[in-house]
């Protein structure tokens, strides 16, 4: 790694169990020496990417947060989804959940929690598993035959232990049927007793962005008609691809680009 990656590569020791780091930790992080680490902290800390906090320790800097509103006001998917997805929540009693693709990793983007007999146990920026759920398995389906190439020599391991394929052509075949059938429905495999049901969203070349789900229950399902509710998540999907080319037109903020996959961080 070069110095910058080793500089970046202390944001890598944030998540939700470590809302701090230190210069020992930032060392560790970064593979580099003790002094270089601490260069490393104050440079992050000028742009605001950490501030100072307790006990010789630096937690999540404000330029983060500036970051991330600019994300949440501007993003495409986001801006197109946001109201959406909560007048079908209301509409239908269902969680949903927006997923975006970043290449490397799906995250949850946004969400509807209108069902409150399920605890709120997903949150707006939270890692998803890429080869479990619904929302991930979508999103993979609607990959190029070689980035899905790509992905299996990165996650051959990972595949396999998802059951989706013990041979590169299993696990093309495995993506071929999700992208036919148009949605993805499993059960219990993020969350014991919980189902996703989840269709892609596309960009106008096909390219996929991410996923919409809805989660539910597996007693709730048994009460719903599966195909009925497929057939509504797939709406819904289109329906915020044409908000995301309607606020293209009017808004003129530019082509979507899709991400192109990197190796995941399971």
């Amino acid at each position: 790694m070069n110095s910058l990656d080793k500089m970046l590569a202390i944001l890598d020791g944030f998540d939700e169990r470590n809302l701090t780091v230190d210069v020992n930790r930032a060392t560790e992080l970064s593979g580099s020496s003790k002094p270089s680490a601490y260069r490393y902290i104050q440079a992050l800390t000028r742009a605001g990417f950490l501030m100072p906090a307790s006990g010789g320790t630096y937690t999540i800097g404000s330029r983060v947060i500036e970051l991330e509103m600019l994300k949440r006001e501007n993003d495409p998917l986001l801006t197109a989804a946001r109201h959406l997805i909560r007048y079908y929540s209301d509409e239908m009693g269902i969680n949903i959940m927006l997923s975006s693709y970043y290449g490397d990793k799906v995250l949850c983007a946004d969400l509807a929690w209108s069902d409150h007999s399920i605890p709120d146990i997903y949150k707006a920026g939270r890692p998803m598993p890429i080869f479990k759920g619904a929302m991930a398995k979508v999103i993979l389906a609607y990959l190029t035959k070689t980035q899905l190439k790509n992905i299996y020599s990165w996650s051959q391991d990972a595949i396999e232990e998802s059951g989706l394929g013990t041979t590169l052509e299993e696990f093309i075949k495995a993506m071929k049927t999700i992208r036919t059938d148009g949605s993805c429905v499993t059960y219990s495999e993020v969350f014991d007793g919980l189902v996703g049901v989840a269709a892609p969203i596309c960009d106008q070349e096909g390219r996929v962005l991410g996923s919409v789900v809805f989660i539910l229950t597996t007693k709730r399902i048994k009460e719903l008609e599966v195909e009925s509710l497929i057939t509504e998540i797939r709406n819904i999907a289109s329906e915020i691809e044409r908000g995301i080319i309607r606020n293209n037109k009017f808004n003129n903020t530019g082509p979507v680009i899709a991400a192109r996959p990197r190796r995941f961080h399971e």
